[in-house]
């Protein structure tokens, strides 16, 4: 195990990719879910059709599918990622991929948050003069969102472990730099271990204030 202390450094650049990525996913999907669940809970058929089909599909593929045709089949017909942040286009494509899989999951669970609020608050609000866009802006989906936080907080706890599968596409993510120490060591079992270890640490930790916050929750209501 001593040739971990040699990679040390790597390894917590790793970690620094993953949080990274899986934080812009659950800001970005966060964005796309909430356009998808008002597309999904509307009175428009179309897009009751098209935000059922996205969730769907998503819902019902796997992500390692997913980042494949993101990062390598989409290149193909000409769809070209730009590099973010200087971390490649390979961290682009995984982002999209991760973003659109959280974004069909975070609109499921903003529906049923938004289903949980009272009909009443949305007939009060059109007595007082909103329309139905603005009764969802300033009444009906804050309150959801103050609803959800904690399964939001669990999806990004989701989105920091599914993560690892983004090394695929030559993420330099922990698990990439598990898979490089693996290759130059010839030694599988330190390496893969040492990134459980991080994974386990970073979850954990998120975990218990995922924990706090319901608490604190729980105290205001």
């Amino acid at each position: 195990m001593g040739y971990i202390v040699d990679y040390f450094g790597s390894y917590l650049s790793g970690a620094g990719v993953t949080i990274l990525i899986s934080l812009l996913a659950l800001v970005a999907g966060f964005i796309l879910g909430l356009v998808v669940c008002i597309a999904r809970i509307s009175n428009s058929k179309i897009l009751k059709v098209i935000s059922g089909i996205y969730i769907e599909v998503v819902r019902g593929t796997p992500l390692l599918v997913q980042i494949m045709i993101i990062a390598y089949a989409l290149p193909q017909v000409g769809v070209q990622f730009p590099s973010i942040l200087g971390m490649g286009t390979e961290f682009t494509g995984g982002l999209v991929a991760l973003t659109l899989n959280s974004g069909a999951y975070i609109a499921e669970i903003m529906r049923s948050g938004i289903q949980s609020i009272n009909k009443g608050q949305m007939e009060a609000s059109r007595s007082l003069g909103f329309n139905y866009w603005q009764a969802m802006r300033f009444i009906i989906v804050p309150q959801a969102i103050k609803n959800i936080l904690p399964a939001l907080a669990n999806e990004f706890v989701t989105l920091v472990k599914e993560s690892a599968i983004v090394s695929f596409v030559g993420i330099a993510d922990i698990m990439f730099v598990a898979n490089t120490v693996k290759n130059s060591t010839y030694k599988a079992f330190g390496p893969y271990i040492f990134a459980a270890l991080i994974y386990f640490i970073i979850t954990f930790t998120l975990s218990k204030l995922i924990g706090l916050l319901e608490k604190k929750m729980t105290v205001d209501k």
